[in-house]
């Protein structure tokens, strides 16, 4: 990674993490920007658009920036064709790791409002990749409200205790969210 890159990176992990209570236009704005990245985008290479992250979770309290994961046919055709086309719409890209700076890598993508603010993360992967597994998260939080609840409180604690460190965040909710994976994995195998 570039020193720029390496500083561009430092920067996003310091900006401010502030939670929302929940709200009902999220999904709108997932719907909008997912119907925007169709209509940018070569078809040929945009298959599936899921809305997942904290805002896909009706009631739960949230960063007020919107996740969406994009399966694409090929991440090199992403990166020579999608990159362009999103970087000279505004988007900032980065090549990220999945987990800890190890690969698998993937396209990453934030776009912001004219304010600066985040407004939507866009991850684009592969249809075997293991952040589909992520979807499992989301389908179990919202059968289980009270799960829902326990990982509300957990982000509000974090949140205070890590305001501008969202890699430190991010690391204080692993455990639980394993923890919920392994019982989301239990749960959607019996039904």
């Amino acid at each position: 990674m570039s020193t720029s890159e390496e500083e561009r990176v430092q920067e996003l992990i310091r900006e401010e993490i502030s939670l929302l209570p929940y709200d009902p236009e999220w999904p709108n704005a997932f719907q909008e920007e997912a119907e925007h990245l169709r209509g940018l985008l070569p078809q040929k290479l945009i298959r599936r658009i899921e809305h997942f992250g904290s805002t896909s979770v009706p009631g739960l309290s949230a960063k007020p920036v919107v996740d969406m994961l994009v399966e694409v046919s090929s991440l090199e055709e992403t990166k020579n064709v999608v990159v362009p086309i999103l970087r000279s719409a505004g988007y900032e890209y980065f090549w990220r790791p999945t987990i800890d700076d190890q690969p698998p890598w993937y396209a990453w993508f934030i776009k912001r409002n004219p304010r600066g603010e985040r407004t939507h993360h866009i991850h684009m992967v592969e249809g075997d990749s293991e952040l589909w597994e992520r979807l499992l998260f989301r389908d179990y939080l919202r059968a289980f409200p009270a799960e829902a609840g326990n990982y509300a409180q957990l982000k509000r604690t974090l949140s205070k205790d890590f305001q501008h460190d969202r890699a430190a965040y991010t690391k204080g909710k692993t455990e639980y969210i394993q923890s919920v994976m392994k019982k989301a994995k239990e749960y959607f195998t019996k039904v």
